[in-house]
């Protein structure tokens, strides 16, 4: 989503920005405060029974080397339950991930040719049997504690997703270092619980759900994917389509509005390995700028969320400004070519929203199966 705007301009580096390590080889852990030192109440850290099963979905899209890099962290959590893994290849004609999803005979592949992450997501959970469906990427790799970890909080029946957070594997290029000045994908070290009393502080303002996590490091309970009000991910928003991102907002801010609660754990970090060069980069950006207005759209048009229409006319030009005055005035090192570069992107989301509605509308949306027994 909307990184930079979710977490402001990173005026130290990127380490200091997030007070994380910049390498795996140095835990987490080391930085981060223990689990029950500014942990709040609401968010309990007992571990969840080990009879309830769980499905974890991967969605690739011919990165061979990353995905395997990701299943060998999966078939190595330390976890007492069973555990599907189920691979969604996203582009089943390269030939790609069915050599590497073979190195792993308990993993089940899955095609969706349909391209988009939601697409791909969708798949994957519709094919899942676990009471718990997790969601990774295949450029992360999560340490052995990590799905246990993320679990935890779902001993409190009010949470229906719990995400973690997400920090970067290694920082060594330029591009790498200004995507975590950009704001990265990681959510700080604060755990937060999201619900009534927490979406009530937003009357006049947009929820900020992209202040919760990302479906790169996130587990939900399956009922919710066939609840009237919640359902799957929305295949107009989200990587692969001309939107962007925003698949993964838009179902939080769902399953907010419909009287569930979010748990933002940190203590589930995993590592993603961010894009390498600028021009991906650049691109990454990009698409995040077209698809935070492409959200908001969907939310004022579908939801008639007013609050959003507040947000694109006010909040996010204001915000804008006050990144360039920033860069101008030196108090951010955050470069004014990608500041340009959202603003671009914002222009062209409800163009980019629009073409997506359309795409969509020619190849159909996803269903779940009818319903049966979770295994």
């Amino acid at each position: 989503m909307e990184r930079s705007f979710a977490n402001g301009c990173r005026n130290g580096s990127a380490a200091d920005g997030h007070g994380v390590p910049l390498t795996p080889a140095v835990s987490p852990l080391h930085s981060m405060p223990p689990e029950t030192t500014h942990q709040p109440s609401q968010i309990p850290v007992r571990g969840l029974a080990a009879e309830v099963p769980v499905s974890i979905v991967v969605a690739t899209l011919d990165r061979p080397r990353d995905l395997e890099a990701c299943l060998q962290a999966l078939v190595s959590q330390v976890t007492p339950r069973r555990v599907e893994i189920v691979v969604v290849d996203n582009n089943p004609s390269s030939g790609l991930t069915p050599p590497v999803v073979g190195k792993f005979p308990p993993v089940v592949l899955v095609n969706e040719p349909r391209r988009g992450l939601a697409y791909a997501r969708n798949a994957g959970i519709a094919a899942s049997r676990g009471e718990i469906i997790v969601t990774t990427d295949d450029d992360v790799i999560a340490p052995p504690e990590w799905l246990e970890t993320l679990l935890a909080p779902f001993v409190d029946d009010r949470v229906a997703v719990v995400t973690g957070n997400v920090l970067p594997l290694e920082l060594e290029t330029e591009a790498q270092q200004l995507f975590e000045t950009y704001g990265g994908l990681g959510r700080g070290t604060q755990p937060l619980l999201a619900d009534r009393n927490w979406t009530s502080r937003f009357r006049l303002r947009a929820i900020p759900t992209w202040r919760l996590g990302a479906t790169a490091n996130a587990a939900f309970r399956a009922r919710i994917f066939r609840h009237p009000r919640i359902g799957l991910l929305e295949e107009t928003l989200g990587p692969g389509m001309p939107s962007g991102v925003g698949e993964d907002t838009y179902l939080f801010y769902k399953v907010l509005k419909a009287g569930d609660a979010i748990a933002y754990h940190p203590a589930a970090f995993v590592w993603h390995r961010h894009r390498r060069d600028l021009p991906s980069l650049r691109k990454q950006i990009f698409d995040y700028s077209k698809g935070h207005v492409a959200y908001h759209l969907t939310t004022l048009l579908r939801d008639g969320d007013l609050r959003a229409l507040c947000h694109l006319a006010l909040t996010l030009p204001l915000w804008r400004c006050y990144q360039i005055f920033t860069y101008l005035s030196g108090r951010s090192r955050y470069p004014l070519h990608l500041i340009l570069l959202e603003i671009c992107g914002n222009a062209l989301g409800p163009w980019a929203w629009w073409q997506s509605q359309r795409r969509v509308k020619r190849e159909g949306r996803s269903s779940l199966p009818p319903y049966r027994c979770r295994a």
